[in-house]
């Protein structure tokens, strides 16, 4: 927050004049000046030095009133689970992508914990996905003047898509592109029409935007879990294991459902929601 600068009144200056003359005219004065006629005015830089080691921090509730003035969030990955940014996090840019969510069904926590149990045997370290869904876009940056933009364009792209269901039942590894992070999915098997459809009217609002659109050949997955590094190269032997648990499921092979009845676009902390049509 700036603080605005301004000028002295004309009495404020006829004060400090008069006692600058008093100041001169005093012998104490001069005897410490060493009867030199030297002007006061050398000592100011110590006394701003003083004033700005003693100057106090703004008060939090000025800081929320103007949340772009905060210093950016910290960079340091062990804050975050080991988690790298995909890219530098500057002020007014929002890392922004459109999904469609999974509200999972009561068997899939013993399911999924049995899994993990299994990728972890050789010593990885597992994080469950806090928030599960379908990615239609790469996880793109917006500037804050874009979003609402950005998210009109995309609701009008959307007008004529219907709702539709799709099946996901084969487990994969997938990896980022830093290759930082390597993740547990579940490949969909049916629906892949309906969602590339999806894909095309996001990415017609991505280009309008000149942003980045999603993969040519995508391979539309749920993300379950992920741990720090590369392990694509390790994962092999234990993907089968895991997919065998997943097939040999009590009530026959476990398949995960996507009602897909809503897209939503989150950006930054926000989640724009945008229905399907019936």
């Amino acid at each position: 927050m700036m603080l605005v600068g301004y000028s002295s009144s004309s009495s404020e200056d006829d004060s400090e004049a008069a006692t600058d003359r008093h100041k001169r005219g005093s012998p104490k004065c001069q005897e410490q000046d060493g009867g030199n006629n030297v002007s006061p005015a050398r000592k100011k830089p110590k006394i701003e030095e003083q004033v700005s080691k003693t100057r106090l921090p703004l008060p939090g509730c000025l800081l929320d009133m103007f949340p772009e003035d905060v210093s950016s969030p910290t960079e340091d990955s062990s804050l975050h689970g080991g988690r790298v940014r995909s890219f530098k996090h500057e002020r007014g840019s929002w890392a922004t992508y459109v999904y469609l969510p999974y509200h999972p069904e009561e068997e899939f926590g013993e399911l999924l914990e049995e899994l993990l149990s299994l990728a972890g045997a050789g010593g990885a370290v597992w994080t469950p996905q806090e928030e599960l869904h379908l990615s239609l876009s790469q996880t793109v940056v917006l500037r804050h003047h874009w979003i609402q933009p950005f998210n009109r364009s995309l609701r009008a792209g959307l007008v004529h898509c219907k709702r539709f269901v799709c099946l996901a039942g084969r487990l994969r590894i997938y990896c980022n592109d830093e290759r930082t992070r390597t993740f547990l999915g579940m490949e969909v098997c049916t629906g892949h029409a309906p969602l590339l459809d999806l894909v095309q009217a996001v990415d017609r609002t991505m280009k309008e935007f000149r942003l980045e659109t999603f993969y040519k050949e995508p391979s539309f997955h749920v993300s379950l879990a992920w741990c720090v590094g590369d392990l694509t190269g390790q994962m092999g032997e234990c993907l089968q294991g895991m997919q065998r648990v997943v097939d040999d499921h009590e009530e026959g092979p476990f398949l995960l459902r996507l009602d897909c009845v809503e897209l939503r676009c989150r950006t930054g902390n926000k989640t724009f929601r945008f229905p399907l049509e019936p």
